[in-house]
């Protein structure tokens, strides 16, 4: 089974809430926006702890430092390819413009023998949850209404 952690970082922009969420990066994902998008995650390394790497992933799809919370655990959820996601919520404040990722390589075009190196993730942008949920993978659409919840409650 495959695991990974992350973050759903959150802002209160004028009293209304918003999310960031992260595009994948390289060739599959290039025309593909809606339904695409995803909360920055990556998997654990050996020994470290959930919350640990999706702090550390975060730090890696964005160049970005996040502080040190108070962290609002949102649960799991289990993708459609079966990767169990853990996730977390903190709030903060991100300037998309100044995010950047770590890239990886790969045989680009295919069976070209040319490797060509993509970013992990190509942007990052601020949504309301309602266009949030319109962008989010179906599957992680349930941590944002955990959030959402949460933030109610308070």
């Amino acid at each position: 089974m495959r695991i990974s952690a992350g973050i759903v970082l959150y802002r209160r922009a004028g009293g209304a809430l918003e999310v960031l969420l992260a595009h994948p990066g390289g060739p599959f994902f290039e025309r593909r926006d809606l339904g695409h998008w995803t909360i920055p995650k990556g998997e654990p390394d050996v020994d470290e702890s959930l919350l640990d790497a999706a702090r550390r992933e975060f730090l890696e799809e964005t160049g970005q430092r996040l502080g040190d919370g108070p962290w609002l655990e949102l649960g799991t959820i289990v993708q459609k390819g079966g990767k169990v996601v853990h996730a977390w919520a903190v709030e903060g404040d991100l300037k998309p413009e100044l995010a950047r990722s770590e890239t990886f390589q790969m045989e680009w075009p295919s069976r070209s023998g040319q490797v060509q190196a993509f970013p992990e993730i190509d942007r990052v942008a601020w949504f309301d949850p309602l266009e949030a949920r319109r962008r989010i993978k179906a599957a992680q659409i349930p941590l944002l209404d955990r959030l959402e919840g949460a933030i109610n409650d308070e």
